[in-house]
């Protein structure tokens, strides 16, 4: 089965919206009396950390180095004194250093701190590296890494995820809204250096004031292209915008520079531009706090590290005892163990349900009515999977593209048996890596050998 055919016409489910706070303007939290930082809150090595217990740190300053080229420093988000730093155990399950400071209250800048000079590529990759900058919309993709493009003359767009379509998250709606003014120099910036023949901004229907906003303020830039896009679930998939966005296709194992394509959260955007004007690294985060289970749902500006315990202090507290609490929206979002853990780089939504929405229908066994097959936006097949996973079998869990799955939940959302699809996937990708250790590239079965299981299509 071709990759085009497998991307052949983007698909996905419609989900209720719930943009319960999206003309609610950010509010600042003031410091909590302790934030807990932890050294893994982007996708690569952790950070490593530089400062020790009783040490005297301002707001920005460098308090962990990037651990590798896949990696991003992290700096202090209150002024105040280092507790501590020890192990804590992340909602992955994983464990990480984090470092703890007592906040003095002033949250007095570092002195150190200084805007960059940028004039070529190299200078904008260095300052988005220290910048501690990770992509923004959840992924925590070290944004250094994306723009460290080696030839210009392969990039045709700078693709601009504005898409936001988890229900409840609004924190990307208040940047178009808030933040446009940094969004359009950070455009103008990355126009003269990454030289992209376009750029679009891919935003869903569903956000006319953002999209009404954006169209004001680059009318008069024929080269920035407002593409306003159906609010259809899960368009703000990096592999989904960009085909629905530009037409063009990302093969499996390859990235979207491979295709021409350079795309960055709108948020990521913002404050990289920030960061340019300041020299204040990434420190504090716009977050939607909602959900049945909040007192007073909106959208927060709050410090890095900040426990959700705080946050949801701030907040009112809870309406009513929560049952489950998420990072992030309810299609992607992780379950928190309890609230002390902290807001996070890529921490863009923390709800919290009551008994009813949190509730988790009784699985029972597959109906194979395809539903699922039908709204899979990477037209995967997890019937099919299922039974390959049932037997172990990493070949066809190979045929079958179980490592294309994205684990949006579209399947999981449709299906009326209440199949864990998701959590079935993630296992098989675990499966599927052990297979590919033990089976080199030469021993894999090319496309249409392996023998059919489970009616592929």
């Amino acid at each position: 089965m071709s990759l085009s055919k497998v991307f052949g016409g983007m698909t996905g489910v419609h989900v209720p919206h719930r943009k319960n706070t999206a003309e609610m303007p950010a509010v600042r939290m003031p410091a909590p009396d302790t934030v807990v930082i932890p050294t893994v809150m982007h996708i690569g090595a952790p950070a490593k950390p530089i400062v020790k217990a009783g040490d005297k740190v301002g707001v920005g300053q460098l308090i962990a180095e990037a651990g590798g080229y896949i990696s991003a420093p992290i700096h202090a988000t209150v002024s105040g004194t280092v507790k501590k730093v020890e192990d804590i155990v992340l909602s992955n399950g994983r464990s990480a250093p984090a470092i703890y400071i007592a906040s003095d209250g002033e949250m007095r800048p570092y002195e150190g701190l200084e805007a960059p000079n940028i004039s070529s590529l190299d200078e904008l990759v260095a300052a988005a590296k220290a910048s501690g900058i990770v992509g923004l919309g959840g992924a925590g993709f070290p944004t250094a890494v994306k723009l460290d493009v080696k030839d210009t003359a392969r990039v045709d767009y700078l693709l601009i995820n504005a898409a936001e379509c988890e229900p409840y998250i609004t924190s990307d709606t208040r940047t178009m809204l808030d933040k446009l003014d940094y969004i359009e120099r950070g455009i103008a910036l990355l126009k003269g250096l990454l030289k992209p023949k376009q750029v679009i901004f891919g935003v869903e229907k569903n956000k006319p004031a953002a999209i009404k906003a954006l169209k004001q303020r680059f009318s008069g830039q024929s080269d920035v292209k407002i593409c306003v896009l159906p609010s259809m679930y899960p368009q703000g998939g990096e592999k989904v915008l960009i085909h629905n966005s530009t037409g063009r296709t990302v093969p499996e194992g390859k990235l979207p520079l491979d295709v021409g394509v350079v795309i960055l959260n709108v948020t990521t955007l913002a404050e990289l531009e920030h960061y340019f004007e300041t020299g204040m690294p990434l420190v504090e985060k716009t977050v939607t706090v909602d959900g049945s289970a909040v007192a007073d749902p909106k959208n927060v500006i709050v410090p890095i590290g900040t426990t959700l315990e705080d946050l949801f202090n701030f907040c009112g507290g809870f309406a009513c005892e929560p049952r489950k609490v998420l990072y992030g929206g309810p299609m992607m979002g992780t379950a928190v163990p309890n609230l002390e853990v902290p807001v996070l780089k890529n921490t863009n939504a923390v709800l919290a349900f009551d008994d009813y929405d949190a509730e988790t229908p009784a699985e029972t066994p597959c109906l194979r009515c395809g539903r699922c097959v039908d709204k899979c936006p990477m037209r995967l097949n997890p019937p099919a999977i299922a039974k390959a996973f049932s037997q172990n079998d990493g070949a066809a869990l190979y045929k079958y593209r179980v490592n294309l799955c994205m684990e949006c939940g579209a399947c999981v959302y449709v299906c009326p048996a209440h199949q864990p699809i998701v959590q079935r996937h993630k296992l098989a990708k675990t499966m599927l890596r052990a297979w590919q250790t033990a089976n080199p590239p030469a021993d894999k079965p090319k496309d249409g050998q392996a023998k059919k299981k489970g009616g592929d299509r």
